[in-house]
């Protein structure tokens, strides 16, 4: 540190003695003395670290195209292992899904609208198939349904009418529209959100009933919700239905997904390892109803 201070002492004063030196710009930039004990620099930052940015799926503008994905391997923005049992497996890309399906082609003109199917395939960031679908002047990839196939017709409507619509797979209506039992899946907690519920693949919700303007589901998990009755869901059940009965075949399959295979350390099985019988836990209320006043 002192030499440092020593150079920029003697800089300046060769600056002020010379006329021909003093019309140089000094450098705002410190000047290191490199010796043969140790050698300093600056760190420079470069585009790469931006390519490398854990938010690469914040993006403000949407696009179809397939965006490369940067494996982890389980390690946060510090370097360190945050979660165990990932590690290795093929490059992936992921696909932008709009899990809003209320999104008008023109918000000018709100209204029921259609879209066509123009492909169905398989998504290596997920479980469920995707599906391309196009309508008015834009295209998006949304998650199929067990019976969607390309050059279906899919309809996406807000409106609660008095009489409950007759749906089709993969039309999307709010929950307060829909009759009692329609299968469901791509459920939304609060009216705009977007699907957060059952979108897993092969799963789907029950519609069991309606109250005061709310609806009440029953999960996969035989958990029951409630939500406001303008919560938009997809009608029919998530493609890709033998996902569960899949046979790897080998190890090696597993690191292709890139899950990496145990420790091998023999633990002990504790209280955890037996079988319990638990009642189903309360329902889940996204509803903030009005308390009725108590009268005394």
């Amino acid at each position: 540190m002192a030499i440092s201070n020593l150079i920029r002492t003697f800089g300046s004063l060769l600056l002020s003695s010379s006329p021909h030196l003093s019309q140089i710009p000094a450098s705002p930039r410190p000047l290191y003395l490199v010796s043969h004990l140790s050698a300093y620099r600056e760190i420079s930052t470069s585009t790469a670290v931006f390519a490398r940015d854990p938010l690469w799926k914040c993006r403000t503008k949407y696009t179809i195209k397939p965006i490369p994905k940067t494996k982890t391997g389980g390690r946060d923005h510090t370097g360190r292992i945050r979660v165990h049992g990932i590690g290795g497996g093929r490059k992936q890309c992921y696909r932008m899904i709009d899990f809003q399906r209320l999104r008008y082609p023109d918000p000018a003109e709100p209204g029921p609208f259609e879209e066509k199917v123009l492909l169905v395939r398989y998504d290596p960031c997920r479980s469920g198939h995707i599906a391309l679908v196009a309508g008015g002047k834009r295209k998006r990839w949304i998650i199929a349904t067990e019976n969607m196939v390309a050059g279906d017709t899919i309809k996406t409507s807000g409106k609660i009418e008095r009489m409950t619509v007759s749906a089709n797979d993969g039309d999307a209506y709010p929950v307060g529209a829909l009759p009692l039992g329609t299968l469901i899946n791509n459920l939304e907690s609060h009216p705009g959100k977007g699907a957060q519920y059952i979108r897993a693949a092969g799963t789907c919700g029950v519609l069991l009933r309606k109250v005061n303007g709310t609806a009440i589901i029953q999960l996969p998990s035989k958990r029951q919700m409630q939500v406001l009755e303008t919560c938009v869901a997809t009608v029919g059940r998530v493609s890709n239905v033998e996902h569960n009965q899949r046979n790897l075949g080998k190890a090696g399959r597993n690191r292709w997904l890139g899950k990496r295979p145990d420790s091998g350390l023999w633990q002990r099985k504790g209280g955890w390892a037996g079988r319990k019988i638990k009642p189903l836990p309360e329902i889940k209320n996204y509803v903030n109803l009005p308390v009725p006043a108590v009268q005394l």
